[in-house]
């Protein structure tokens, strides 16, 4: 029995960030799904970091453009824990589509309509608590029905046998506009 694991650390051992908080290692591909030690991977989305609306946006878009909307889910998810108190129902929905989109282009038709429909919804509760409708120039209503047509259509191609993955880049919102 060997006290090395096939990654060449200990047996057990956990990964750790540099203030020693487990955190996993692995590379990752576009999608946020983990790979193998030791392959290639996209650059993970630095955790914490703190952004003026504007940027969170702007780097968002960017995420998702490139296909890449785990990643995007992380920079809503640091807008979410470090912006103010009356915005995070809106930056958590935000994060909550950007997972849909994630789990949809991962070919989880049920978890990515799901989620895409609660991300909608909390968008939709913060525009209705606030009655700001297009919050830092975002396009709010229009993210709730861009998210709810997809959730439906990875339904219907779930409900005819054709679910399948959907191309993440090329259903990527438009997060101020076009969505």
């Amino acid at each position: 029995m060997s006290d090395t694991s096939s990654s060449g650390r200990p047996a057990g051992a956990r990964d750790r960030d540099s203030a020693g908080r487990a955190r996993n290692a692995r590379p990752r591909d576009g999608l946020g799904r983990p790979l193998p030690y030791g392959a290639g991977g996209v650059p993970r989305q630095p955790e914490g970091v703190v952004r003026t609306p504007e940027e969170t946006v702007a780097e968002a878009q960017a995420l998702l453009d490139g296909g890449k909307p785990f990643h995007a889910h992380e920079v809503f998810e640091d807008a979410w824990k470090s912006g103010p108190e009356d915005e995070r129902t809106l930056w958590r929905g935000l994060a909550q589509l950007a997972v849909g989109l994630t789990h949809a282009a991962r070919g989880n038709a049920t978890g990515g309509a799901r989620l895409l429909r609660r991300g909608a919804g909390a968008v939709e509760e913060w525009v209705s608590d606030t009655g700001v409708r297009a919050p830092h120039g975002m396009d709010a209503t229009g993210l709730a029905v861009w998210a709810r047509e997809l959730a439906d259509a990875v339904e219907r191609a779930a409900e005819s046998g054709a679910a399948g993955a959907v191309d993440a880049a090329r259903n990527a919102p438009r997060l101020r506009g076009g969505a």
